[in-house]
């Protein structure tokens, strides 16, 4: 299988200085994990460089087999329910460091074997995070909880100000096995569905509290035509999407599934334009390093949610 030659504008920050420094030890000393590591995030030096990070619960074991994705795949251990607390502590000494820091952003493995009980937790991370920090704003990059809507409520009724959950690709690609340069036969989302996603997305924009932001993300590269990119984009925008992440895939092993191709960064541009003048989704951030959590301060910032 012929690899494709990485062009001149992929290239990401090689992660060093105090704030990342200081950022990797307090993970460490609380025991906490951070996405930007497990899933080997390329804007890790610029984001930690600048004191802000999402934070992972629930463990670093996931139980889904996406095949875009490095978190590490297997059967979870027990929840820990003292991981609120770490993370709302984490989150005062953050803001003790760095006057600057407004924002955190909460995410998660896949836990489908406790996915009532994840979302319990992640609503008592909402909670600890806002009590120990209550001028800190907080989003939350949730699972589908298996279409669970009463696993959402749980998280909602804690009113996190951002709600995002990433659609990930085009709807062809969730199931269709592709084989990756070591061999191994894979899909994008084997077990996930389409349709959880977006009722997720429809349902936190019908019933959350009056503000909520949504958001959702797409990676590119992965074998979609670009119709079916503009196809999703219009889906996004049906259920209430406020807020739309397209970066390009960037494959983490040979065991992964291949890049097909890489997007320049006009394309991107073109994308974002497109999707906010013509489809009107109020805020589209597109680029070959562009992921969930990028820039999610600067987001919200430019959207106002309503929080009171």
């Amino acid at each position: 299988m012929q690899t494709l030659q990485k062009p001149r504008w992929i290239k990401a920050k090689v992660p060093s200085g105090p704030n990342y420094n200081h950022l990797k030890t307090l993970m460490r000393s609380l025991n906490l994990h951070t996405v930007c590591e497990e899933a080997r995030c390329p804007n890790i030096g610029e984001c930690w460089g600048a004191g802000t990070l999402t934070f992972m619960i629930l463990g670093d074991i996931c139980t889904r087999s996406c095949g875009f994705c490095n978190v590490k795949t297997g059967r979870g251990r027990e929840l820990d329910w003292h991981e609120p607390v770490r993370v709302a502590e984490a989150v005062s000494k953050l803001v003790e460091n760095n006057a600057y820091i407004n924002h955190i952003v909460i995410t998660s493995v896949n836990r489908d074997d406790k996915n009532y009980e994840s979302a319990l937790l992640f609503a008592e991370t909402i909670r600890k995070v806002r009590e120990y920090n209550p001028d800190v704003s907080i989003e939350v990059l949730i699972p589908d909880f298996k279409g669970d809507m009463n696993a959402l409520k749980e998280v909602l009724d804690a009113r996190p100000d951002v709600l995002n959950h990433n659609i990930e690709t085009v709807p062809r690609l969730y199931y269709l096995p592709q084989q990756s340069p070591s061999g191994r036969r894979r899909s994008v989302r084997p077990q996930a569905r389409y349709e959880w996603s977006l009722r997720v997305l429809e349902e936190s924009k019908r019933i959350g509290h009056q503000g909520l932001l949504t958001k959702s993300g797409i990676l590119v590269g992965l074998g979609e035509e670009l119709e079916e990119v503009i196809d999703t984009l219009r889906d996004l925008k049906n259920v209430g999407c406020d807020i739309v992440t397209i970066g390009q895939y960037l494959q983490p092993s040979p065991d992964h599934l291949p890049i097909t191709r890489y997007y320049h960064p006009l394309e991107f541009e073109s994308l974002k334009k497109y999707g906010e003048t013509m489809i009107g989704i109020p805020h589209i951030e597109a680029g070959p390093l562009v992921r969930s959590s990028y820039h999610a301060e600067k987001q919200v910032l430019k959207l106002g949610g309503d929080w009171s």
